[in-house]
């Protein structure tokens, strides 16, 4: 039982690293929370269930895991990015150009978040929708490690999941763009005067941080199967825990932050009230905040009085 839940937690855990790392980029070039990034996430979800439901209406032959998936994730990642970058352009840019308060654009983000939900229900209808998962990974595709029945499925979830954690990790250690993000969180108004685009680069850390968004998206819908326009509202807060948990703008932070809290979350089912496994997230935040604010791999900054 133990070690099932443990590679429960272990998927669980990096699909919330993908999600918390769209918080943590955003803040780290702008000081500020995107509280809407639950609803990319969502509506990530959404796009990888149109995606699929569109091979099956057409009778596509042949679906198999190793075309489909990708297929999807790449659909869910491009409007999930656009969608952010669309976010930063007319819910964000304005307010951080007049040199508008925190409070600005968090407002401008919880009523961002407000409109896509109402925006999807509304175009998707309330009803949840079914991912066919099983005919992608038919449940006998399974293997036994150390006691634990791992399906192809979580395989895959963590594959990818990991996969796109490095592959982020590498282009902004490696990378020229790498080095202008970076540049732009440690100090915007230097960055400009030594030629970053400024503007650019947040605009890509959205695109970033969201294509990582809507990927998880499409991950938790498989794994689920079913979705609804009120998903991201749980799922947001809990990788929103896990960016504050790992120190929020630390990209490593982040990761660890998922995966702690899904570890944790698993365990808690196995040994506690399953119906209070959401409660656990939200003990590790306001824990975290009261005594290591800065989470376990942050740093003290400090804050600039506008974005």
């Amino acid at each position: 039982m133990l070690p099932q839940q443990l590679v429960f937690g272990l998927a669980l855990g990096t699909v919330y690293g993908l999600i918390a790392l769209g918080y943590t980029m955003v803040y780290g070039v702008l000081l500020m929370i995107n509280f809407a990034h639950g609803e990319i996430f969502m509506i990530g979800a959404y796009v990888g269930w149109g995606v699929l439901t569109a091979l099956l209406n057409a009778q596509v032959g042949g679906l198999h895991p190793a075309w489909v998936v990708p297929l999807l994730l790449l659909h869910a990642m491009l409007v999930a990015g656009l969608l952010g970058v669309c976010l930063e352009r007319f819910a964000y840019r304005p307010l951080y150009l007049r040199g508008a308060t925190r409070l600005g654009p968090l407002i401008s983000a919880v009523g961002a978040s407000i409109f896509l939900q109402n925006a999807v229900m509304v175009t998707q209808g309330a009803r949840m929708k079914v991912y066919m998962t099983s005919l992608l990974f038919p449940r006998g595709w399974r293997i036994q490690v150390a006691g634990a029945s791992i399906s192809a499925l979580v395989i895959v979830m963590i594959m990818v999941a990991g996969l796109m954690m490095w592959g982020l990790h590498e282009l902004v250690q490696r990378t020229t763009l790498g080095r202008s993000i970076r540049a732009v969180a440690e100090d915007r108004e230097t960055a400009a005067i030594m030629g970053v685009n400024v503007r650019r680069v947040i605009a890509v850390t959205f695109f970033l941080g969201s294509a990582l968004g809507g990927a998880a998206g499409v991950l938790v819908g498989l794994y689920y199967t079913q979705i609804d326009f009120y998903m991201g509202y749980s799922a947001g807060l809990k990788a929103f825990t896990a960016a504050v948990l790992g120190g929020i703008g630390n990209i490593k932070g982040a990761m660890l932050g998922g995966l702690v809290l899904g570890l944790v979350e698993s365990l808690a089912v196995t040994f506690g009230n399953p119906a209070y496994k959401d409660v656990v997230a939200f003990i590790i935040l306001i824990l975290t905040l009261v005594f290591r604010p800065t989470g376990i791999l942050g740093e003290n900054v400090a804050e600039r009085e506008k974005v």
